[in-house]
């Protein structure tokens, strides 16, 4: 699937916006619906191994990811295990006056089934991905 990119404005600052987008440990909490398990494996210093389940277009994918954090700038995931090893998301976060500018690049890679599913649902899944950021947006800006 070739690379999507989405940019948002937020209405907070980079740090909130930042510490929540690095705290997936609580996305089963405040996404519950797209989220329904995430299990930390480790952490070391910057990076994360993470266990997660992410629902998205009427299907639970099951995966293994590694997290970096690059605070309050970059926040990388590689997806090193699961229905979607291989797949690499960048969310940057730049700070403007009183907002965050979000950019998010996302490079999906399936396997198996999952192939086929991509195939017939590329716009579906980019969508489906732009409306979990909206409604994180929604709690970052509360």
């Amino acid at each position: 699937m070739p690379k999507i990119t989405f940019q948002k404005i937020i209405k907070s600052d980079r740090k909130n916006v930042f510490e929540l987008a690095t705290s997936y440990k609580n996305f089963q909490i405040i996404l519950p619906q797209y989220f329904p398990s995430i299990r930390i494996i480790s952490v070391r210093e910057n990076v994360s191994i993470v266990e997660e389940h992410l629902r998205i277009c009427g299907r639970e994918l099951v995966m293994m990811a590694k997290h970096v954090i690059n605070d309050p700038i970059t926040h990388e995931i590689f997806i090193i295990g699961g229905d979607a090893k291989g797949t690499h998301i960048t969310s940057r976060y730049e700070q403007l006056s009183h907002t965050t500018k979000l950019t998010l690049e996302i490079e999906w890679k399936f396997k198996g089934i999952m192939k086929l599913f991509d195939f017939f649902n590329r716009h579906k899944m980019a969508s489906e991905y732009s409306k979990i950021i909206d409604e994180f947006i929604v709690i970052a800006e509360t």
